[in-house]
């Protein structure tokens, strides 16, 4: 019998042998919590002071404790990797592609044991959690195959003279940075540090301070997959160790996932001021789900429900707004509201919990301020509380919320909220859906629920988004899978028009020379 491959797309993981598996790794982790100091090829560079990352379904378990960089580490590092990059650079492509099989081997080999520690760290599902480790092991094979598929991206050209021959050769930049968020941590650490691995680059990369966990193991899979140590380096700490590293002269190139605030104005910005420099920033969404009038309302409130709710709303893709003809637009929130009572909130341990806790004390902080808001301007369909009963009482647990009656242009419909939250609209026709959604800065992803071609046609013509969905109950604006759905934003949700986990991701990481041999 094949193994069952975990997805975002998954209902739910129904192997009873997965699930015996992660009971053991969760049992495991639990009695071998330990200290992780964080500081790649550390030597004699030991921080300053040491941090606690807390667990948000029990913020009295300790999950890991890491050493705050200083600056003088992210120069070390740095330098570390620039010493690196010529060894590393010079390997054959083909030996780099081989390496990354070999990490992507090796997740697959501990996936439990890396889902359980990452259920601890970010309060995921198990589902979420099995399918991040899987979606990492993916990314990594995929790089790794697309370098193959593409002969090292090296081509010939045609010539204008006999005696030349003429090549067109991709070529890495030098020593790259990573900048990773919490809420994917594995996926979206690993798999920038794969492509640019891949692609020559060596690198420098930084966890969140909310999951440094994540961060350590991800560097002990690549190295004991074969990365020599000088061309992967890890720091760890807060923003300032983050800053430290964007300002860092001896970058080449940066990919950070994150905020717009942080990623635009803090990062892209500055990071090329001096001179040009390849900045991949994946930021936020105000993504949109549209319920025409000729839509499967069951399907519709199913998507809506799974893309707003997954991991507690803390995706950039999450459905953060859904805009319903005015006739179905009762008919759509009577079942929305009816599926988001159903919901299992709980310890993410548990086989059966759909939502764990809100990952973070500032997303709990925030959920709650922004219940208060939908409470004064509008109306609560459902939800809006926090949760501190019995098991609950030491998390950060809330009530998955729907929202409606909201002044138009109101914040909640207009900022990215990264909590359990979803608002609701009534709109007037398919055009005026489509003027709503994309009139935001983002354009990250989005989904439509229709029952016609021409309804279908006319939204993949104008929606703005990087990633479309259309009738899709698994997720109505969430689920992307690497060589599936690539995903990446339009806008202010990206800056390089180009998808994670898809054709043309690894030409971020690489330039164009153009060769010319006289003979």
């Amino acid at each position: 019998m094949a193994k069952e491959k975990v997805t975002y797309a998954n209902q739910t993981a129904e192997s009873d042998e997965l699930h015996a598996r992660l009971d053991s790794s969760l049992a495991r982790v639990r009695a071998t919590l330990q200290e992780s100091d964080g500081i790649g090829d550390a030597g004699d560079r030991r921080g300053e002071g040491v941090v606690e990352s807390l667990s948000p379904i029990d913020t009295r378990v300790v999950v890991a404790r890491f050493v705050a960089a200083t600056a003088d580490d992210v120069v070390a590092a740095v330098a570390t990797a620039r010493r690196g990059h010529a060894a590393w650079r010079a390997r054959p492509w083909s030996e780099r592609a081989d390496i990354l099989g070999r990490a992507a081997a090796i997740v697959r080999d501990r996936s439990c044991d890396l889902a359980a520690w990452l259920i601890l760290e970010t309060g995921k599902n198990r589902t979420e959690a099995i399918g991040e480790i899987e979606e990492t092991a993916d990314l990594y094979d995929y790089y790794a195959d697309q370098m193959r598929r593409n002969d090292g991206f090296v081509r010939p050209m045609a010539s204008l003279s006999p005696a030349d021959s003429n090549t067109s050769a991709m070529r890495p930049y030098g020593v790259w940075a990573v900048l990773a968020p919490w809420n994917f941590p594995y996926a979206l650490l690993g798999a920038p540090i794969a492509a640019a691995l891949v692609a020559g680059n060596t690198v420098v990369c930084k966890a969140s301070e909310e999951t440094p966990l994540s961060g350590a193991k991800i560097v002990e899979i690549f190295r004991e997959a074969g990365v020599p140590a000088d061309a992967l380096q890890l720091v760890t700490g807060d923003g300032r160790v983050g800053a430290a590293l964007a300002e860092d002269p001896g970058i080449d190139g940066l990919t950070f996932t994150g905020s717009y605030d942080v990623g635009f104005k803090e990062i892209f910005r500055k990071f090329s001021s001096e001179i040009p420099r390849p900045c991949v920033v994946e930021m936020g969404g105000k993504n949109a789900a549209i319920v025409t009038a000729t839509a499967d309302l069951d399907r519709a409130a199913s998507g809506v429900f799974r893309s707003s709710f997954g991991l507690s709303g803390q995706k950039c893709s999450s459905c953060s707004r859904v805009l319903v003809d005015r006739t179905v637009y009762e008919s759509f929130l009577d079942k929305l509201v009816a599926r988001t009572k159903e919901t299992r909130i709980g310890d993410p341990t548990e086989r059966t919990t759909f939502m764990g806790p809100v990952g973070t004390r500032d997303g709990y902080a925030a959920f709650q301020r922004y219940a208060a808001l939908a409470r004064e301007a509008g109306r609560v369909r459902f939800g809006g509380s926090v949760l501190k009963e019995g098991a609950l009482a030491h998390g950060f647990f809330v009530q998955p919320t729907v929202v409606t009656d909201l002044p138009s242009r109101h914040e909640l419909l207009e900022r990215e909220l990264f909590v359990p939250i979803v608002c609701v609209v009534p709109v007037a026709s398919l055009d005026d859906a489509l003027t709503r959604a994309n009139a935001t800065r983002f354009g990250l992803t989005a989904g439509l629920f229709a029952g016609t071609q021409p309804e279908i046609d006319t939204f993949l013509d104008r929606i703005e988004a990087g990633v479309v969905y259309v009738n899709r109950a698994a997720g109505a604006t969430t689920g992307a899978w690497p060589g599936v759905q690539p995903f990446g934003g339009w806008k202010g949700s990206g800056s390089t028009g180009r998808n994670i986990g898809g054709l043309y991701t690894l030409t971020c990481y690489l330039r164009e020379q153009s060769r010319t041999l006289t003979r």
